[in-house]
């Protein structure tokens, strides 16, 4: 029988949503640490030479006006969503990795379904003012606000924010964004009270790379969008990498890493079916 944690299950459903890709590709191994070597080349093959250094004017970043339209981060625009992923979930004491079938429509519901081994875990059902689960296995349920799921995340989650990371949007509109050049990209820096949040917009105008740090806990999460691919004439990051850095109740630092990647993707018109039924007893309680 498949092993979906209690607290994966609810790790899982959002940080898959929070850190959305899409794809067709073999998922490649997440790596923790590379080791760079000053030189291969053996030193008696060097020529002996008086080697004068040569000063270097180092350019600061270049900041840009804030109503450059090249920073501006294009949107995927959808009704319907569709798409299946395979999920690799990684800690320092284990790996794990799951199928998620997800369905969106816009503005209004996202629904997923975790499987291991062909056989469903658990579904959640997020709507704009509550996040539900049901865990088939453990026959738990979840029924959570925003704020309380904030809380268990470490980091401040709702509806609209979700629904633009699955899509590979910017999470926040601000028009006061302090906007930096940084060779190819841009960089659009931003503060939603405590949370300072710097979104990479590259030379597609997409989404390219997020960084959202909690000041007062140290709480950091790093999302990378990569090999961007046309789907119905927009483009669609095809693979992401997540690592979330959360302190712990203990004040000792975690650190996960998760791959995501898709198999299958549609941009629909039809609308959807988001199936989501949990036993009385549970509702009752």
């Amino acid at each position: 029988m498949p092993n979906i944690s209690h607290r994966n299950t609810i790790l899982l459903v959002v940080m898959f949503i929070l850190f959305q890709s899409c794809g067709k590709k073999v998922a490649a191994p997440l790596v923790e640490n590379v080791a760079v070597l000053d030189s291969l080349i053996p030193k008696d093959t060097l020529v002996q030479a008086e080697i004068k250094p040569v000063p270097v004017e180092v350019q600061p970043p270049v900041e840009e006006p804030k109503e450059d339209n090249k920073v501006v981060s294009e949107d995927l625009n959808f009704n319907y969503l569709k798409a299946k992923s395979k999920v690799l979930w990684k800690t320092n004491s284990n790996a794990d990795t799951y199928t998620v079938d997800i369905r969106m429509k816009k503005d209004s519901l996202i629904w997923m379904n975790i499987s291991v081994s062909m056989i469903t875990g658990a579904t959640g059902l997020f709507s704009k003012d509550r996040v539900q689960f049901f865990h088939k296995i453990n026959n738990e349920y979840f029924n959570l606000t925003y704020d309380s799921l904030s809380t268990k995340m470490g980091f401040k989650i709702n509806y609209e924010i979700l629904q633009s990371l699955i899509v590979g949007n910017q999470p926040f509109k601000k028009k006061n964004s302090r906007v930096i050049r940084e060779n190819e990209n841009y960089i659009l820096k931003q503060d939603e009270g405590r949370i300072q949040i710097d979104n990479y917009v590259g030379p597609n105008r997409k989404l390219k790379k997020l960084l959202v740090n909690d000041g007062p806990t140290e709480n950091k999460l790093t999302l990378d969008y990569e090999d961007f691919a046309s789907i119905n004439q927009f483009l669609f990051p095809f693979s992401s990498q997540i690592t979330l850095d959360v302190k712990d109740k203990d004040n000792k630092l975690v650190k996960t890493l998760i791959s995501i990647k898709y198999s299958k993707v549609e941009l629909l018109d039809t609308p959807l079916e988001f199936p989501f039924k949990v036993p009385a007893k549970y509702l009752n309680k």
